[in-house]
């Protein structure tokens, strides 16, 4: 009787689906098809390049999401569209050049991106203003990044009723021990380093002195960046400004004008007439403006008629030992196409990972050794490039880093639950094993693990912290030990990086592409990237996938639980070469 219900839902479940299924895919159709009669996108003969309205920075361009939901909602189809940072640090250069467009708008409000994002379009907005053109910049409120991109305009506005939230630098770090007692789950923790913090929140109830004194070098260490950068554009005095952002003293519109963070109080009327002086027109429907993500798709193209390629590949999420993320799966094939293609003379690895599975790293790591004996690999680092991300890129030929990068994290631990509290607790179940051996169970996360037991998985942690210290010290040229002082597990920010030798250079994404090309000693190139960026079809099929995946668990739920049963296994199996937490700043 059990099966039978189940097959019945299954069914149910199934026809329901296959019907949705076949509207969204019509639509779907339909929709690309009207994507790709769209007109190509013009500039204007005379424009205002706009850095804002609704823009989204990504690693990589992408052109959104199919929503289904807007089917209902009658919005947009297509959600999530990004510009890369790369093209989007392009399409500035072009518009330095570029007669047609007269100055840049930046409306910071209407801009979504990390923190080392807006650091890198920053730089490129300091290139831009070499050729002579301005930048004006308006808000309602400055969040503390928009106002660090908006500061090196040539001119600040803010509304009468607006204001900033410049505070400082700022992340949260949870505890969960606990909250995991109360639930009678217990995280038995294996790790190598001082500073190797991954897991503390799971068995310790408050920060440990190591991890409180490197997040608080890092967070300072940001912060220094973030206040020099503005106080050299605006002319301000480090330590005055240090003293009203400590005060709260520049939080309102005319207090950042008294302090020099503003140039001027505008109701956007009044902007509206600013922009049409400076324009040259004296209505504003005369006001041409094009977007900086629609200004790149009609001015940043390949080069097809180069038969000469550099390629970038994006190393962007965590480090898995497979599916879609960066896993061998995924990657060998990557680096290997790269290696075999002969028209590629160089390789730019972009790492934006904070780690993941160490035994992943390593194979990606050896995959790009053998590359390297036929390409020469520059690297640069986004947000995070930390452990397994350090692990991949060590020994690459140059490694170029933002100031606002975290690197670093040289260390490795394991992390195995043990829920026998739960079951014999919480859901009155006793587990009895059949063992042939005396270990054969410890993996089994409903038994603590005894002495031997947890001196085997130090061991193994031992091994792969000894193997990531000589990656290293091959890499940078430094012996293990000199290593091993900056490793245990401790964070940097790329400044400090800098300072210890992790990283070679302080530089963008552009930056580290141009010295790629300037080793490659191409003077015409066709830019290629990897992994391809997914069509709105893949994508579409792709969640039907995933979709039929939830269904079927809908309709078996105790396969659902086996599931869960078996992450938490795989958990127990991993050792991790990954940064302690995924860090949220007050932005």
């Amino acid at each position: 009787m059990k099966g039978f219900f189940k097959t019945l839902l299954a069914s149910f479940l199934g026809v329901f689906a296959a019907m949705f299924i076949g509207v969204i895919v019509l639509v779907g159709i339909v929709g690309a098809a009207g994507a790709g009669s769209d007109s190509t996108t013009t500039v204007p003969k005379s424009a205002i390049l706009k850095i804002g309205g609704g823009l989204t920075l990504a690693e990589q361009s992408s052109d959104g999401d199919f929503d289904p939901a807007a089917l209902i909602q009658g919005g947009n189809l297509d959600t999530g569209a990004s510009l890369g940072i790369l093209n989007a640090i392009q399409a500035i250069e072009k518009a330095a050049e570029d007669p047609a467009i007269k100055f840049i708008y930046i409306n910071p409000t209407q801009i979504n991106g990390t923190m080392t994002h807006m650091e890198e379009l920053r730089s490129a907005l300091v290139k831009f203003k070499e050729s002579g053109k301005a930048i004006i910049s308006y808000a309602e409120t400055y969040s503390q990044n928009g106002y660090y991109l908006s500061s090196v305009s040539d001119k600040i506005y803010v509304h009468p009723f607006g204001g900033n939230t410049v505070f400082g630098v700022a992340t949260s770090l949870n505890f969960f021990k606990g909250a995991l007692d109360k639930l009678g789950v217990e995280i038995q923790l294996i790790r190598h380093g001082k500073y190797k913090s991954a897991g503390e929140q799971f068995i310790n109830s408050n920060i440990s002195e190591a991890n409180r004194e490197q997040n608080q070098a890092m967070i300072s260490s940001l912060w220094r960046t973030i206040s020099n950068d503005i106080c050299e554009s605006r002319g301000i005095d480090i330590k005055t400004f240090n003293h009203h952002i400590n005060n709260l003293s520049v939080t309102m519109p005319e207090e950042m004008v008294a302090a020099g963070m503003a140039d001027g109080i505008m109701t956007r009327d009044e902007m509206v007439a600013e922009l049409t002086g400076l324009f040259g027109v004296e209505k504003e429907d005369d006001i041409k403006m094009i977007t900086l993500d629609k200004y790149a798709k009609a001015v940043v193209k390949p080069n097809f008629k180069a038969t000469e390629k550099i390629a970038i590949i994006y190393a962007n999420g965590q480090i898995a030992d497979s599916g879609d993320e960066i896993s061998p799966d995924k990657y060998l094939k990557i680096i290997s196409d790269v290696k075999k293609d002969s028209t590629i003379k160089a390789v730019l690895l972009r790492v934006n990972s904070p780690g993941g599975s160490a035994v992943a790293a390593e194979i990606i790591r050896k995959e790009l050794e053998l590359l390297r004996k036929d390409k020469p690999v520059v690297v640069s680092y986004g947000d995070y490039a930390a452990s397994g991300g350090y692990w991949i890129s060590a020994e690459c030929d140059k490694i170029f880093s933002n100031e606002t990068t975290l690197t670093g994290s040289i260390g490795v631990f394991s992390m195995i639950p043990n829920i026998e509290k739960i079951i014999k607790e919480k859901a009155r179940v006793n587990i009895v094993n059949i063992t042939s051996n005396e270990h054969a169970d410890m993996m089994t996360i409903t038994k603590p693990l005894d002495n031997v037991e947890k001196a085997h998985m130090q061991k193994g942690v031992e091994v792969i912290y000894d193997t990531f210290l000589s990656i290293v010290a091959n890499g940078r040229d430094m012996t293990t030990e000199e290593v091993d002082k900056i490793a245990q597990g401790r964070v940097w920010s790329g400044t400090d990086g800098l300072k210890v030798n992790l990283v070679d250079e302080i530089g963008t994404l552009n930056d580290a592409l141009n010295y790629t090309v300037n080793i490659s000693g191409l003077e015409e190139y066709q830019l290629v990237e990897y992994p391809k960026v997914k069509n709105q079809m893949e994508k579409l099929m792709e969640s039907f996938g995933q979709a039929e995946s939830t269904i079927n668990k809908l309709s078996d739920p105790e396969t659902a639980l086996e599931d869960l049963a078996k992450e938490l296994k795989e958990i127990s199996k991993t050792v991790y070469a990954r940064m302690e937490y995924d860090y949220v700043f007050q932005n």
